[in-house]
């Protein structure tokens, strides 16, 4: 009988501590970052973003405050993105963030540390991997395991991805594309390529530079390709008016353009996108194939909210494509439906806690 009770108390007591623990799922993006807690669902958006003073290195703004000081700083202070391409480039300023955004949703910190699932680029290498671990862990996290983001985007759809059955996802973030072949809680193929969302912002800075002599910032490219950004002929095109620096004047101006001269602008990103889906397709078993064919291609990320960008990969690869309901959210989503279900998803897990 006391054995009984003591295993009783033991449940008890864990069951306790599970609840004062506030598990954490990250979908840790270069443009956004994304918390899902569990129980309660998707609580934090914000950008990746960290201004500081340069002189004392000290940290003045995180996430959307210092997004609104990019391309609007004084000399003496920079807004940094420690991500880029989907992985940290800086280290210190990567795990400010992550701790930033941890103590902001997580309660009872002091009686547990979260377990944290953090979402990474397929194509990441195993430097790249310790350094998400080692930034969640000096954050605060108790436990940390990665789960490749084709894979959390699946999940976050509400896909079977322990089925047999081939699934496509194609996940274009902030800074990388992902194109994934997912059967039996595994990726049959990837390609991951650092051609994205930013690209795009990119390319439509260097065409106004290139052929009319205006500078424009990374927040104006950005809202430009929102607006009017397309990848495929649109029914009716619009146009706005964006405001800028002339290279040749020096002076502040306006200059009217269409959604036409945007797709133009984004033409060879778009090229180097589509180019990766095909010889993702030519390198999925035919078996897995056919089930892509009858299935379609699921597209997920922010860059899936491009115009016509399903339309344009419907017409390069004779497939279905169809956008997720809530592209922005599904690798969150699924990071958190995998915390909810660590046990059921253990497979497409990487516990990823430091050897001793």
């Amino acid at each position: 009988m006391p054995a009984q009770h003591e295993i009783i108390v033991k449940g008890l007591t864990l069951g306790f501590f599970d609840a004062l623990s506030n598990d954490v799922g990250i979908d840790l993006g270069t443009a956004n970052t994304l918390v899902y807690v569990r129980k309660q669902g998707i609580v934090l958006n914000e950008p990746s973003v960290v201004a500081i003073e340069k002189s004392s290195g000290r940290i003045l703004a995180i996430g959307s405050a210092a997004k609104e000081m990019t391309g609007r700083t004084p000399g003496g202070i920079e807004a940094i993105r420690p991500l880029k391409d989907g992985v940290i480039a800086d280290f210190e300023m990567s795990e400010r963030l992550i701790g930033d955004f941890i103590r902001r949703v997580v309660r009872h910190k002091y009686l547990m540390k979260p377990r944290v699932v953090v979402s990474v680029p397929s194509g990441i290498t195993e430097v790249e991997k310790r350094a998400v671990r080692d930034s969640a862990e000096n954050a605060g996290a108790r436990e940390v395991y990665l789960v490749a983001e084709p894979m959390a985007a699946a999940i976050g759809v509400g896909l079977a991805v322990d089925q047999p059955t081939g699934i496509m996802i194609i996940d274009i973030g902030g800074g990388t594309s992902e194109i994934a072949v997912i059967a039996l809680n595994g990726i049959v193929h990837d390609t991951s390529i650092r051609v994205a969302g930013d690209e795009f912002n990119e390319a439509i800075i260097n065409y106004l530079k290139k052929n009319y002599n205006l500078l424009i910032g990374e927040l104006t490219a950005e809202d430009i390709k929102i607006r009017i950004g397309s990848a495929f002929p649109m029914d009716k095109e619009i146009s706005m008016e964006v405001k800028g620096r002339d290279l040749v004047a020096g002076v502040p101006k306006n200059l009217k353009i269409s959604s036409v001269q945007v797709r133009e602008a984004l033409a060879e990103t778009l090229d180097t996108v589509v180019e990766a889906v095909r010889q993702a397709l030519e390198k999925t078993p035919p078996e897995l194939a056919s089930d892509i064919l009858e299935r379609g291609i699921i597209l997920t990320g922010g860059g899936a909210l491009l115009r016509g960008l399903d339309k344009r990969l419907r017409q390069e690869t004779n497939l279905p494509v169809n956008v997720a309901e809530d592209p922005l959210s599904c690798v969150a989503m699924g990071t958190g439906k995998v915390l909810e279900n660590l046990s059921q998803y253990s497979k497409v897990l990487e516990n990823s806690r430091r050897d001793r």
